[in-house]
């Protein structure tokens, strides 16, 4: 997130700024933005203050391995792990998942839930039923690209370069995360760190004789800075100029920063020590999105939950297209790719739950986990499972929703719901009832239809609510 200015593509020096929505510093117009915004949001009751911090596990994630085990299954069908018991009678896990089974009773599982079809994308955060844009931009269409409050993004997307600049760039071949599609570019979702469109766009370049501008320009920034701490009038409607220069000034830009954070805390999320390198096979293709994979995961759930207590209200995050389990020449198996996969996250998600739980935000925020699939019942020769778009993992934590159970059953092979069908829609539809109250949504004005089309789309998802 840095402003450079350049001369002939040289660098001669970078200051930090947050770059917030479509902000164009030269103008300096967020305080209207920000009012604008500010006005939208209201301040009835169709808000209900919550975030959704959906961990999408690009590449399609098994749901025998993960939350489905189906030990009494034939070989060539059960999970190639084993199972984990969990506090939840009667239900196991994954034996990957040691440390989740611990925490099944803040959780939801749903074993009815498909996606509907074995496609490689990034369904149900973008699709043609979320207008095609991310489903965090149509939340920040009712409310606003900036919190009223602080000026941060409402919606947010983090790659792994979201925690180190020199990782992997996000891979974008089976759709765009940032789309914002029919909404408008103002509600591109922000995405912090290297390579994002927000990001690149503040790459300004003027000629050498200017550069004095750059400290002319600061100097007059922090002399407005002081002169509004000290103006009495500097409140009620002005407030939003002074909301504008904390914004600025690199205020909210903190959250993204992990550096600011409790080592202790950085240390209990960090998944790298996990899964060295070294213990990855390097026959695979995809060596370095597990090893990415690990490096990454925790870390990034860690922001999610920063970005969410600063006031970002929708958070995407995947650490890019990793999940594929067919044991061909580019991915390992299952059981061997769990080690590499299902491991960081057993641990990350297991710790962000403790995290938010000791600190009181587990009612506040809503992690969502899953793919654009889910796989095979039966492993094919070499021990993977191929695509497979008629039963998927889902599993949900917080929010206030009800957890500690298990919805819906899948058949005895885990290749179909046995019970009635959970669908994507459904998802989206439960996802927007805990950030609004869809009854207030529908009669809130300036709401354009197809977001209330998508938003009741589906039925909720029984027994969460």
């Amino acid at each position: 997130m840095m402003l450079s200015f350049t001369d002939h593509h040289k660098t001669h020096g970078r200051r930090e700024f947050l770059r917030v929505g479509g902000l164009a510093l030269g103008g300096l117009t967020l305080p209207e933005i920000l009012s604008a915004k500010a006005q939208a949001a209201g301040s009835g009751t169709l808000l209900k203050n919550k975030s959704v911090i959906f961990l999408f596990m690009h590449g399609g994630p098994s749901q025998i391995e993960t939350f489905d085990p189906k030990m009494d299954a034939p070989a060539n069908i059960r999970s190639a792990t084993g199972e984990v018991t969990t506090k939840i009678p009667g239900v196991t896990f994954g034996g990957t998942f040691q440390k989740l089974s611990q925490l099944a009773d803040r959780m939801s599982i749903v074993r009815s839930y498909r996606t509907g079809d074995s496609r490689h994308d990034i369904k149900p955060i973008v699709h043609k039923d979320t207008l095609d844009a991310n489903l965090g931009s149509l939340y920040s269409r009712v409310v606003g690209a900036n919190h009223p409050k602080n000026g941060m993004p409402t919606n947010a997307v983090l790659f792994p370069r979201a925690i180190d600049e020199k990782m992997m760039p996000a891979i974008t071949k089976f759709g765009k995360f940032d789309s914002h599609g029919s909404m408008g570019s103002a509600y591109t979702p922000f995405v912090p760190g290297a390579g994002g469109d927000l990001q690149s766009n503040m790459r300004l370049s003027i000629p050498q004789n200017r550069l004095d501008d750059r400290k002319l320009l600061l100097s007059n920034l922090d002399r407005a800075r002081w002169a509004a701490d000290k103006s009495e009038s500097f409140t009620a409607s002005s407030h939003l100029q002074q909301q504008a220069f904390d914004v600025i000034m690199g205020g909210v830009s903190k959250a993204f920063d992990l550096s600011k954070e409790d080592p202790k805390i950085v240390a209990r999320y960090d998944t790298a020590p996990l899964v060295k390198p070294d213990q990855i096979d390097k026959r695979w293709k995809n060596y370095e999105r597990y090893v990415v994979n690990a490096q990454s995961l925790g870390k990034l759930l860690l922001m999610g939950r920063r970005l969410c207590e600063a006031g970002c209200s929708f958070v995407t995050i995947t650490t890019n297209f990793v999940w594929d389990m067919h044991a061909d020449k580019n991915n390992a198996g299952v059981a061997e790719g769990m080690d590499y996969m299902g491991v960081p996250f057993d641990h990350a998600v297991s710790a962000f739950m403790e995290d938010v739980h000791d600190r009181g935000l587990s009612d506040d925020i809503l992690l969502v986990c899953s793919g654009e699939m889910g796989r095979t019942p039966k492993l094919n020769k070499n021990g993977g499972r191929d695509h497979w778009g008629n039963l998927s993992p889902l599993m949900l934590s917080g929010g206030g929703l009800k957890m500690g159970q298990v919805i819906g059953q899948s058949t005895r092979h885990a290749g179909e719901p046995q019970t009635e069908p959970i669908e994507r829609k459904d998802l989206v539809t439960s996802i927007m009832h805990t950030l609004f109250d869809l009854g207030e949504l529908r009669i809130t004005r300036g709401v354009p239809n197809e977001i209330i089309q998508v938003a009741s789309a589906g039925k909720i998802i029984p027994g969460l609510f």
